[in-house]
């Protein structure tokens, strides 16, 4: 699948301190300990509904890693996943009486062109779930073949994986049995199918139904369950040492708890990724952003009222990427408000000294990418620089510079 244009990323000169980000499993801020090549997996979008802010906010989020990543000369291998076949895109499809695979790709594209509008860095491999039949296959034979997952007796031969198949099983969220019992049925699972040997047990392939999409498989036509897609795909990308598994945080769980389960099992590890690293979410209007509560704020339909995409980017930029927020008419004020100062104080012939602003940015985002403390130090000095003036020729394009690679906001 083709991924989007990548902007260019300038060097910024120096170097700053290796990364540290918060792991959802550990319960901390820790290292990242990524060596010459870093490798991240994230999940992407089921491709049924535009873009909204909160799918912005978690690849701005993955986008700033990537970004400081290559700040410290590390050879970045990103892999993103799209969720082509799914329940909710057969749905939506059935819904508005056009093919899965038109409704499909309309929605890929405009994903793109919002990931172009919006500066973030595309991942070096884009994998649509149906272009890795094969992979989740070879999956599924190996846990049918160590006895990690069955086949449920019935009309429907589906592939099931045990829960139990590992023995961390819930390390990644830390969440208790009724917690998970909870989610799993909020999130795609179905905790009450008669025949399960566990109410947690996950999908792995569900056989073919009349009217629906299948690929042939050794243990029956049918298609990908969700959790064992970005398993096999990050498994066949990257492989093993993977550096973070990352989403936002309605993921970890059951789809990263799975995933990483599914992973452990067939390779015998004891964690699929060094890091778990999770994104907060985004509401409107006192309300967690969501297509059932109908109070999407899209992407696309803020571009098409003339605001820049640059604006819309530094408004989440303001918040902390892990932290739940919302999103508002003076977020996106203050976000111009400090666009307009940023761009005048970069305008400027000279300015104050930039060694020590750029620094202090690249602290701020090494530390689990503090993004309010790296943007108030840059208000610092374009108040400086509007206020006192400076003598330093050189600065204002150094701040651009940095602003431009580390932030991915172009003054």
């Amino acid at each position: 699948m083709q991924a989007w244009s990548s902007a260019q990323v300038p060097v910024v000169p120096g170097r700053g301190p290796e990364l540290r980000l918060y792991d959802t499993s550990d319960r901390q801020v820790r290292p990242v300990a990524a060596g010459s090549k870093a490798t991240m997996y994230v999940c992407g979008i089921t491709p049924y509904d535009a873009t909204h802010l909160g799918h912005a906010a978690t690849y701005l989020a993955f986008d700033l890693v990537q970004r400081q990543w290559l700040d410290l000369g590390h050879d970045v291998h990103y892999v993103q996943n799209v969720t082509d076949i799914d329940d909710p895109l057969l749905e939506r499809a059935e819904r508005d009486g056009v093919d899965w695979r038109e409704l499909g790709d309309r929605e890929v594209a405009l994903f793109r062109e919002d990931m172009t509008a919006l500066r973030i860095l595309p991942p070096r491999e884009y994998v649509g779930a149906t272009e890795a039949i094969a992979e989740v296959v070879e999956l599924v034979e190996k846990m049918l073949a160590s006895g990690a997952a069955y086949v449920l007796d019935g009309e429907y031969p589906d592939i099931y994986y045990r829960a139990d198949a590992t023995p961390q099983f819930g390390y990644e969220s830390g969440y208790d049995r009724d917690t998970m019992l909870q989610l799993f049925a909020e999130r795609g699972g179905d905790p009450r199918r008669p025949g399960k040997t566990d109410e947690l047990d996950a999908l792995l392939w569900r056989a073919a139904r009349p009217g629906e999409p299948s690929w042939p498989s050794p243990f029956g036509a049918g298609r990908p369950g969700w959790h064992v897609e970005c398993a096999a795909i990050a498994l066949s990308r990257i492989g093993s040492g993977l550096d973070i598994q990352g989403g936002g945080s309605d993921l970890i769980f059951p789809h990263h708890e799975f995933t990483a389960a599914h992973a452990e099992c067939v390779r015998g590890e004891r964690r699929f990724a060094r890091h778990y690293v999770h994104a907060g979410m985004i509401g409107w209007e006192g309300h967690k952003m969501s297509k059932s509560r109908g109070n999407l704020v899209l992407v696309s339909n803020l571009r098409a009222k003339g605001i820049e995409p640059v604006a819309i980017r530094l408004g989440l930029l303001a918040g902390h990427y892990r932290a739940d927020r919302f999103w508002s008419s003076e977020v996106l004020d203050d976000a111009t408000a400090r666009l307009g100062r940023w761009r005048a104080a970069t305008a400027l012939p000279a300015a104050p000294d930039a060694t020590d602003v750029i620094g202090r940015v690249r602290r701020y985002l090494a530390d689990d990418l503090d993004t309010p403390k790296a943007l108030a130090a840059l208000d610092g000095w374009a108040t400086d620089a509007l206020e006192y003036g400076g003598h330093d020729a050189a600065a204002p394009k150094l701040v651009t510079t940095a602003v431009d690679a580390l932030l991915g906001v172009q003054l």
